[in-house]
Formats: C-alpha cells, sequence, structure tokens
C-alpha cells in the first residue's frame, strides 16, 4: 500500500490537448489514460505541457499549470502583469487571454451551469448570450482596467506586502497590482513595511476621495505608525473578536449610486467595480419597473443600495422592508434610508426573519445573496409572496442556476437574463436575472 507521499501526483507532467473553459477560472482536459486535469493559465484549444500541482493516483481530478505552450490559440496574449503566471500571484485568472476572449469564456460558463443546473438554453433563460464591458473597460489586448477599489494585501514574515498564490496560504510580494483602481494604487501600501502584520485591506470609495485601511495584526501583534501617501482612515480587526474598531479617522467611507450618497461602515459590503453599483441598480429597475404605491422586499440588503432605488421609484404610498445579517450593514442602511418614511431594514438572517414578518403578499422583490445562493427554502417562501417581479442579482452562475431550478419548480420563469464583466481579468461574473410568474407567459 502506497503512503500519501508516494501516491502523489504533484509535479508530473502530461502533454495535453486543452478542452472547453469550466467554472472557476480554468480549463478542462485529459490525460492519455483518461485523467481529467483543471488547467490553470491556458485557453480552450491549445496543445500544452501541464505540471500537476494537486492530486494523487485516486483523485477524482487533477489541478494542474500549463507550464509550457506548445500550441498557442489566437485569443492567447502575453500577460501584462509580471506576477502572473505559474507559482505566483493567484488573483486574476485571465490575464493571457484577450478582454473579448475573457467574456466569452464567462458567457460560456454561464451557459453551462443554466443549462446543467437549472435545465435552461440562453434562449429560455432570456439571455442573447453576451457578457456587457462596464463603459471604459473595453480596452486593447494587453491593456488592463484598474478597477478593485478594495484590495486586501496579504503580509509576508518579513512584512511585505503581497497577494496571496492560487489555492495557498503563501504570499506572492508585489511592487503594484495592475487591476486595484487609482485610489488604491495612490495610498502605497506595497511601498511600506508591515511589521506583525497578517493583511491590510485598501479601500477608495469612488463616491468621494474617502480612503481607508483595515489592518489585521498577526497574534500578538501591534499597530504600526501608518504613514501613507495619502490622507486615510485606520481601522483594526480586532484579536479577540474578529470584530473592527476605528483608530483614527472616519468610520466609514461615503460611495455613490443612483444619484444618492451611501455610508458603509468598517469595511462593510460595497460593490468593488467603480461603476457595479450603478450597472446593477439600472438594470434591477429596469427589470422591476416600480410603480407608484408598491411594496417591495430587498433581501440581503447590505447598506440599502436597491432599497433606496426603489424607494424613490415608489413613491410616498410604497413601502420597502429591507433585511440583512450584518449588524454594522443594518445601522449604515437605516441611516442611508432615513429619509424614508416607509422604509424598514431588519436585523437577522433571510430565512429567519422573512417568515416572521407575516408579510404575505408584495408587488416586487429584489434578492443579492451570498456566493453561496438564497436556497430551496428561502426560494419557495419567496415564490409564495406572488411578486410581479422578482430581481435576482448573482456573482456566481452555480448559485444563480440552482435558484432559478427551485424558482422553477415554484413556478417562477426567467424573463430577462443579463451579466456583466464587472471582474475584468478574474473568472467572476455578475448577473441580474428577472423572474415573472409562469402562469403569465402561458
Amino acid at each position: 500500500m502506497q503512503n500519501a507521499s508516494e501516491s502523489s501526483l504533484v509535479g508530473e507532467e502530461y502533454e495535453v490537448e486543452v478542452g472547453p473553459v469550466a467554472h472557476g477560472g480554468h480549463c478542462i482536459a485529459r490525460t492519455e489514460e483518461g485523467r481529467v486535469l483543471f488547467v490553470r493559465h491556458t485557453l480552450p484549444g491549445e496543445k500544452i505541457v501541464a505540471r500537476i500541482t494537486e492530486g494523487e493516483e485516486d483523485s477524482r481530478f487533477l489541478r494542474a499549470d500549463a507550464v509550457r505552450i506548445i500550441e498557442a490559440s489566437k485569443d492567447r496574449v502575453e500577460a501584462p502583469c509580471p506576477y502572473s503566471g505559474p507559482g505566483n500571484c493567484g488573483g486574476c485568472d485571465w490575464q493571457h487571454a484577450k478582454p473579448g476572449a475573457q467574456r466569452r469564456f464567462k458567457g460560456e460558463v454561464i451557459a453551462e451551469q443554466l443549462q446543467r443546473l437549472a435545465g435552461l438554453t440562453p434562449e429560455e433563460a432570456g439571455w442573447d448570450g453576451t457578457v456587457m464591458p462596464a463603459p471604459g473597460d473595453k480596452l486593447p489586448p494587453g491593456e488592463v482596467p484598474a478597477w478593485r477599489t478594495r484590495v486586501q494585501y496579504a503580509i509576508d514574515t518579513e512584512g511585505r506586502a503581497g497577494l496571496r498564490k492560487h489555492r495557498s496560504h503563501d504570499v506572492q510580494p508585489i511592487d503594484h497590482c495592475m487591476i486595484a483602481a487609482p485610489g488604491v494604487t495612490e495610498l502605497g501600501i506595497e511601498r511600506q513595511d508591515w511589521p506583525q502584520m497578517a493583511t491590510v485591506e485598501a479601500i477608495a470609495a469612488t463616491g468621494s476621495n474617502d480612503r481607508q485601511v483595515i489592518l489585521t495584526p498577526r497574534q500578538g501583534g501591534r499597530l504600526p505608525l501608518v504613514e501613507l501617501d495619502k490622507p486615510v482612515s485606520v481601522l483594526r480587526v480586532e484579536e479577540n473578536d474578529g470584530g473592527v474598531h476605528r483608530v483614527h479617522g472616519r468610520a466609514f467611507v461615503r460611495e455613490r449610486a443612483d444619484d444618492r450618497t451611501y455610508r458603509v461602515g468598517m469595511g462593510g459590503f460595497w460593490q468593488v467595480h467603480p461603476q457595479a453599483a450603478d450597472i446593477l441598480v439600472k438594470a434591477v429597475m429596469q427589470g422591476l419597473l416600480p410603480r407608484k404605491g408598491d411594496m417591495a422586499l430587498d433581501l440581503y440588503c447590505g447598506v440599502g443600495l436597491f432599497a433606496g432605488a426603489i424607494a424613490d421609484r415608489v413613491g410616498e404610498k410604497g413601502a420597502v422592508l429591507g433585511i440583512e445579517s450584518t449588524k454594522r450593514a443594518v445601522e449604515d442602511a437605516r441611516h442611508n434610508l432615513q429619509d424614508f418614511e416607509r422604509v424598514r431594514i431588519e436585523h437577522g438572517k433571510v430565512d429567519q426573519i422573512l417568515p416572521r414578518t407575516k408579510i404575505t403578499e408584495v408587488d416586487l422583490i429584489v434578492l443579492d445573496p451570498p456566493r453561496a445562493g438564497a436556497g430551496k427554502q428561502t426560494v419557495n417562501h419567496l415564490a409564495g409572496l406572488g411578486a410581479r417581479r422578482i430581481a435576482y442579482v448573482a456573482c456566481d452562475p452555480a448559485a444563480l442556476a440552482r435558484d432559478l431550478a427551485y424558482f422553477g419548480d415554484a413556478g417562477y420563469k426567467p424573463r430577462t437574463l443579463r451579466a456583466f464583466d464587472l471582474f475584468p481579468m478574474t473568472s467572476h461574473v455578475e448577473c441580474v436575472a428577472i423572474l415573472e410568474p409562469a402562469a403569465k407567459g402561458a
């Protein structure tokens, strides 16, 4: 019987022809013996040498990196980032692909997930198959949009800032992240030493000049004196409770979307791409078409982005209930929406709070669940409320497809689906699906 080290295939190399792109930023290939490989740093149709990075003799599949390109795809470009490639930074998946090809790959992944998990063709999902870039992101091959307004730097044992390698705790020190927004880059995080720190998160608001860093010390670590290239507020993640506490400056940043300003406190959630909030609000409102007097739900509402947009449109006789599990986000949402008398924000998990509200009927629903999706129980509850339209905002096509299947079983079908490339150079994609009762289109 082999021990674990003897059965490991890590380091073994195989010459393979690369098949389709798969969910997660890699492509599928098979060895001559039929072993399935999930290969990064390659493109569909290429002939490569793949080196195994994870897996053993009896593994269901193996993970690998393309370490030599024998026959290159026409979609391949030289990766602009010097930290991209096998064994280096794991932040980007598609630095080596033309921008148009990246969007095509994301569209193929969405289509595959819809078919496999929901049994839907693009036509049945109301989707034209395209993934739209954000305005200004459509750049020539070899150029990289600087879009990431929130970057969490990992700090190595020598105090150098970097980013983690793929599926690893190892840190790749860097002197510049190409996808970081200018407001993050100008702080100069990479030029500083960060002794005794585990991570340093940099936030550059797009609705204001607010800049923030959130420091997570190593166990027993003391905060350094923070002297960056631009004025910045400093927050600390506490070792004992994981809470975020203000050290100096504002405890929040001010973001702007849909002609409203939103306070986002203590490193709370806000869309990372500077145009994402406006793009998604527009897509949701165009899909829902709120009417004066409508009653609406905003689930997983964060700091109230969609609740505010709906409240603006349903008027004084309309009403919005938001539900959010993060206490600080609830406080921010209540602050952000205090001008609306008929907006209420409840604190707690959606699957627990929603039944307690005793609400039996609504006109509109918007939900923006975490990456795992809403789940069957919540979907069934929502389907029973008889909403005219439901907007589902998804950052993961697999979770979206699973929940669309649940909605289908509960009597709702997609009217439209739109996909947006709000995470260029990565495998991530944002979708907005608008659903309506299936009987309406029967």
